[in-house]
C-alpha cells in the first residue's frame, strides 16, 4: 500500500481549458520539477497580488516555500498550475485540516484553498477554473468542503468563491473575511460552469471569425498552391484586417508579395505587429515550427489546411495529437488539421480564409462540415439555388477536427445575433451527451438541421479520434430529436430544409393548402403531405388557363383562411405571354398583403428563372411623389423583401415543411418543459444501500457488470414503487402444482431459459391455466415440445389482464449517458426496430411523447375499436425506471419485458437489473477541452 508521499503522480488531473477571453490554458499537478517556474512566476506578480495572498509584504519565496509549493503528496496537500506557453500564470493548492484547522489527514474532509494569479491574466477566469479543477480533486480525495481565507480588499477573489454557486457560509473575524463552502456540485454550480463554458467556447469561436489580422503560412512564391489559392481568396473577399503572406523561402528583408500587393515575410515573428490568426498550407512535417513560431508571436488561432495526419495511419494520429498539445500549450485553437477553411460574411470582417474560390452571398444561415467536399458542395448549392434567397453567415470545414467541433460552433451561433438557422453535416459526435444539451439551448433559440453521415458503421471515419457511441443510430435520432435538432437524411434535404426555414416563418400547424395550374402535380403534393404527417386540405385546380392574377387571388385567400396553416404553390407552364417573373411578383405581392405569415413554398417543373425572379428582390421602383399635405403621416419603413423558396418537386417541398412543422411544435413545448416528478414511496436512500451490499456481494468491478437475479432484481425495483408479477419455479410438475396453489389459479405456465425467454414465436407460453389437470397436461406438451425441465427452467406465474405487451428499457452509453427505450414487445421492436429513446432524466412531457412516437402507437390508444389502455400507467413507470438509473449510476442496465399495459394499470411480467462501478460523468466534471 502506498503512503500519501508515495502516491504516484496524478497524470488524469492534466486538462486544457477554455478561458474567458477565449484563449486557452492547461491545468496540471505541481511538480518538484517546477521550482524555477514558481520562482519566475512569482516575481511577475505584483506586490499588492502577494499582499493580498500572504496578508503582508511578501516580496520573495524562501528556498523552504518553493519546496513546500512544489512537494505534494497529492493527498492531503495538492498544489495545480495553469500555464501558457509551459510557463505558471495561476496557482492554486488545498492543505487538509482537522476541525482546529490544523493540517491533517483522512478522515479529515476539510481543506484550507488559496489562490494566486499572475496581474496580466487576471480577469481571464482562471481562479475560477482552476477552482473547478480543485474541486474536483478534492471530492476524488474525500474532501467535502473548502475554507478560504480572503482579505476584504480583495473582492476579485471574493467574487471567485462567493459565484461558484456552491452551499457556502460567510464570517467575519479579525480583519478576515471566511468563506466555507460544500464542494458537492449544485444545481447552481453546474449552471454557474456551463454558462462560463458557453462564454469561453463562443468567445474563441468568435476569436477565429472575426481577426483584425491574418497571415497566411505557406504563401508559394509562384501562383497556384493551397497556401497562394487561400490568400487570393482572402483578398477577393474584401478581407478588412490586415493580410501577410508567409514563407521561409521569401528573401531574408521584409518585402512585398507581387501581384498581390501583401507584405511578405520568412517567419511570423518578423512581423512587428499582432497577428490573431494564421492559415497553415505548409507540409505536415514542417508544421510544428510554426506553431511554435505562432506561440512565440502570440497569434490567437490556427486553421491548419495540411493534410497527412490522423487520416493517414497510426503516426498520422500521433502528429495530430502533438499538433493540438502544441497549439494548446500556447494557448491557441486550432481549426483542422486537413481543413478547407473558415468564411465570415460579416460586413466588418468579410474574411474567406478557405479553399472556397469565392465569398458567398452574406446571409444568416451558419454552416459547420466536417467533410471538406460536401462543405464546397453545400456552398456551392446554395448559391445556385439560392443567390437572392438566403445567404451564409459563417461557415467553417472542421477536416479532422481534432480541437474545434461543432459543439464550439453551437455555443457560438447560440448568440450570434447574424445567424438565424444553424446546418451541420457531421460524420461523428465525439461528445454525444454533451452535443445534445448544447442542440436543445440553441434549438430553443433557432433552427438546427443535422445530417450524419456513416450512420450504418460504428467506426469513425479517418481522421476523427474521438470514440464511437455504442448506441445504434436509430437512438442517436431519437436523442436529437428529443433536443429539438431536425435531423435529416441527406446533403439535398440538408440544403432544402435550409432554404425554407431560412426565409420563411414557422408553421402554426400542420394544415396545408394546396393549389396550383396542375391537378396532377397537385395530388402529389397531397400524397407527400400525407406521408410526412401534415394535414393537407383539398387541393385548388386553378387550371393550365390561370394567369399570374389567378395565382395571387388564389393565394391571398389561402393566406387570410384561419384553416390554413401554410400554403404549396404548384406550376406548371401556363398558357399565355406571362413570364415567370410575372408569377413570382403576383406571388409576391399575395404574401405581402397576407393578413398574418405563413409559410409559403413553390413546386414547379419545368418553368425557367421561376426560382430565381423568387428569390431575388422585387425591381426597383422609383419613389412615391411627396404628399400634399407635410402633416400626413408617412407609410413608415419599407416591408421587407419578399422571398419564397422554390422546389423541382414535391417531396422536395413538402419534407422540409413538415420538419418545420414538427419543429414549431417542439419549441412551443419547450417554451414550458416538463418535470421530472417526485413519488413520495421511492426509497432512495434503502436502494442505495441494497446496491452497495450487492455490489461487494459480487465483487463487481469496472467495467464488468454483474446481473442480479430475479428475487434481487424485484427488491429493488420495489424501492422505486415498480412491483414485478411473481412467478415461482417448476422443477417438475408436483412443484408446478404447488406453486399455483400457492398463487392462485388460474395461472400461466412459461420457460426462463436465455434461449427461450420471449420466443412467443416457439409456442411455449400456456395462458389461463384454470386448474391442477389443466397445468399438468401443460407442463407436459412444453417438456416434450421445448425440452426437459432444467433445460426449459419452467416457472409458473400469476395471469394479469389483457392488454398490450410492450418492453421498456434502460441502457447506458458511456458518451451518451443513459438512454431511456420504450416500444411494443415481439415483432415491431425487434424485428423492425420499432422503438423509441429518450435521455435520462426523462421529464413528464419525454414520457408523454415517447410512447406516442413509435409507429404502433395507435394499438395504445384504441386501434380499430379496441379499448384504449393505460397510458398515463405507462407513463409513471417510465418516470420510474428513469428515476432509477439517474439516482443510482451503478444501474447500467434495466429491462422490463413483457409490461402488459391493460385498461386498467400496467403489469411487469418479467425483469433483470445489471449493476457496475459507476462511469464516470464528464459533463458534471470540471470544464476542460476534449483530451488528444
Amino acid at each position: 500500500m502506498q503512503t500519501p508521499s508515495e502516491h504516484a503522480y496524478p497524470a488524469h488531473w492534466e486538462a486544457d481549458v477554455v478561458l474567458r477571453d477565449g484563449g486557452t490554458a492547461q491545468i496540471r499537478p505541481i511538480t518538484p520539477d517546477d521550482a524555477q517556474r514558481l520562482v519566475s512566476f512569482y516575481e511577475q506578480v505584483s506586490d499588492e497580488s502577494k499582499y493580498y495572498r500572504f496578508f503582508a509584504p511578501y516580496p520573495r519565496l524562501s528556498d523552504r516555500d518553493v519546496h513546500r509549493f512544489t512537494h505534494h503528496d497529492y493527498v492531503d496537500r495538492v498544489g495545480l498550475a495553469a500555464t501558457v506557453g509551459g510557463e505558471f500564470i495561476a496557482t492554486v493548492r488545498y492543505d487538509r485540516i482537522d476541525g482546529h484547522g490544523m493540517p491533517a489527514s483522512a478522515p479529515a474532509d476539510e481543506a484550507e484553498v488559496a489562490f494566486l494569479v499572475q496581474d496580466a491574466h487576471q480577469g481571464r477566469g482562471v481562479a475560477s477554473a482552476l477552482l473547478e479543477h480543485i474541486a474536483a480533486v478534492a471530492r476524488e480525495r474525500s474532501i467535502r468542503r473548502f475554507a478560504a481565507e480572503v482579505l476584504p480588499a480583495n473582492t476579485k477573489m471574493i467574487k471567485v468563491f462567493t459565484d461558484a454557486g456552491y452551499t457556502q457560509k460567510r464570517s467575519f473575524e479579525d480583519g478576515v473575511v471566511r468563506l466555507e463552502f460544500d464542494l458537492e456540485p449544485t444545481a447552481e454550480s453546474l449552471a454557474v460552469q456551463r454558462a462560463r463554458e458557453r462564454l469561453a467556447e463562443a468567445r474563441s469561436v468568435q476569436r477565429l471569425l472575426a481577426p483584425r489580422s491574418l497571415a497566411v503560412i505557406g504563401t508559394g512564391r509562384t501562383p497556384g498552391g493551397i497556401g497562394r489559392t487561400v490568400l487570393r481568396n482572402v483578398l477577393a473577399g474584401g478581407f478588412t484586417g490586415r493580410t501577410y503572406a508567409v514563407n521561409r523561402a521569401f528573401p531574408a528583408e521584409p518585402s512585398v508579395l507581387e501581384p498581390e500587393g501583401v507584405p511578405a515575410h520568412r517567419s511570423v515573428l518578423s512581423i512587428e505587429d499582432p497577428v490573431d490568426l494564421a492559415v497553415v498550407a505548409v507540409p505536415a512535417e514542417h508544421v510544428p515550427d510554426v506553431v511554435a513560431d505562432c506561440g512565440e508571436h502570440g497569434v490567437q488561432g490556427l486553421v491548419v489546411l495540411s493534410a497527412g495526419y490522423a487520416e493517414s495511419g497510426a503516426e498520422g494520429r500521433e502528429r495530430q495529437r502533438e499538433l493540438v498539445r502544441q497549439a494548446r500549450s500556447y494557448g491557441m485553437r486550432v481549426i483542422g488539421p486537413n481543413a478547407l477553411g473558415l468564411i465570415n460574411t460579416a460586413p466588418g470582417v468579410r474574411l474567406n480564409a478557405s479553399l472556397s474560390p469565392e465569398l458567398p452571398a452574406a446571409g444568416r444561415v451558419g454552416l459547420f462540415s466536417q467533410s471538406g467536399a460536401i462543405g464546397i458542395a453545400l456552398l456551392g448549392g446554395l448559391h445556385r439555388r439560392a443567390a437572392g434567397l438566403v445567404g451564409i453567415s459563417t461557415f467553417v470545414s472542421a477536416g479532422n477536427r481534432a480541437d474545434v467541433s461543432g459543439n464550439d460552433f453551437l455555443q457560438y451561433w447560440h448568440d450570434d445575433p447574424d445567424t438565424d438557422v444553424a446546418l451541420m453535416y457531421l460524420e461523428s459526435i465525439g461528445n454525444p451527451r454533451k452535443f445534445a444539451r448544447l442542440a436543445r439551448r440553441t434549438a430553443a433559440r433557432k433552427p438546427l438541421v443535422v445530417v450524419k453521415g456513416a450512420r450504418h458503421g460504428s467506426a469513425a471515419p479517418a481522421g476523427h479520434t474521438v470514440p464511437a457511441p455504442r448506441i445504434p443510430d436509430a437512438t442517436v435520432s431519437g436523442l436529437l430529436r428529443q433536443a429539438g435538432v431536425i435531423r435529416v437524411d441527406t446533403v439535398t434535404e440538408l440544403a432544402d430544409a435550409g432554404l425554407l426555414l431560412a426565409s420563411q416563418p414557422l408553421p402554426a400547424g400542420p394544415r396545408v393548402a394546396i393549389l396550383g395550374n396542375s391537378e396532377s402535380l397537385a395530388l402529389l403534393t397531397y400524397d407527400a403531405c400525407l406521408t410526412d404527417g401534415l394535414h393537407p386540405l383539398m387541393p385548388r385546380d386553378l387550371t393550365t388557363a390561370a394567369a399570374p392574377e389567378d395565382f395571387r387571388a388564389a393565394l391571398a385567400e389561402a393566406l387570410a383562411d384561419r384553416a390554413c396553416d401554410a400554403v404549396v404553390v404548384t406550376a406548371i407552364p401556363w398558357v399565355g405571354d406571362a413570364s415567370a417573373a410575372d408569377l413570382a411578383d403576383a406571388l409576391r405581392a399575395a404574401v405581402a398583403g397576407a393578413p398574418a405569415a405563413k409559410p409559403v413554398a413553390v413546386v414547379h417543373l419545368e418553368i425557367p428563372g421561376l426560382a430565381e425572379a423568387l428569390a431575388a428582390p422585387p425591381p426597383h421602383r422609383p419613389p412615391a411623389p411627396e404628399p400634399a399635405d407635410p402633416a400626413a403621416p408617412d407609410d413608415g419603413p419599407p416591408a421587407p423583401a419578399v422571398r419564397i423558396p422554390a422546389y423541382p418537386a414535391a417531396e422536395r417541398a413538402v419534407r422540409p415543411l413538415a420538419e418545420a412543422v414538427r419543429y414549431a411544435q417542439w419549441r412551443r413545448q419547450a417554451a414550458a418543459p416538463g418535470r421530472v416528478p417526485e413519488y413520495d414511496d421511492i426509497d432512495e436512500a434503502g436502494a442505495d444501500a441494497d446496491i452497495d451490499v450487492l455490489l461487494e456481494a459480487h465483487g463487481a468491478t469496472a467495467p464488468r457488470a454483474v446481473t442480479l437475479s430475479a428475487a434481487d432484481t424485484q427488491r429493488l425495483l420495489a424501492r422505486y414503487g415498480i412491483a414485478v408479477l411473481p412467478a415461482l419455479p417448476a422443477a417438475d410438475p408436483d412443484s408446478a402444482v404447488r406453486a399455483a396453489d400457492r398463487l392462485g389459479f388460474p395461472v400461466a405456465l412459461k420457460p426462463t431459459a436465455p434461449h427461450l425467454r420471449h420466443r412467443a414465436d416457439l409456442g411455449g407460453v400456456r395462458l389461463d391455466l384454470g386448474g391442477e389437470r389443466e397445468l399438468r397436461r401443460a407442463y407436459a406438451e412444453l417438456t416434450d415440445l421445448l425440452g426437459k425441465p432444467e433445460e426449459t427452467r419452467l416457472v409458473v406465474q400469476s395471469m394479469a389482464p389483457r392488454g398490450v405487451d410492450t418492453v421498456v428499457r434502460a441502457t447506458i452509453d458511456p458518451a451518451a449517458g443513459a438512454v431511456l427505450s420504450f416500444g411494443l414487445a415481439g415483432a415491431p421492436s425487434l424485428l423492425l426496430g420499432d422503438t423509441a429513446h429518450r435521455l435520462v432524466p426523462a421529464t413528464d412531457r419525454d414520457a408523454a411523447e415517447l410512447i406516442r412516437s413509435i409507429r404502433t402507437a395507435p394499438l395504445l390508444f384504441g386501434w380499430r375499436g379496441s379499448s384504449p389502455v393505460d397510458t398515463p400507467a405507462l407513463e409513471e413507470l417510465l418516470l420510474r425506471v428513469s428515476r432509477l438509473v439517474d439516482d443510482h449510476p451503478e444501474v447500467v442496465g434495466a429491462d422490463l419485458e413483457p409490461v402488459i399495459v391493460a385498461q386498467h394499470g400496467v403489469h411487469v411480467l418479467g425483469a433483470s437489473i445489471r449493476l457496475a462501478p459507476p462511469p464516470a460523468r464528464t459533463d458534471l466534471g470540471p470544464r476542460s477541452l476534449p483530451p488528444y
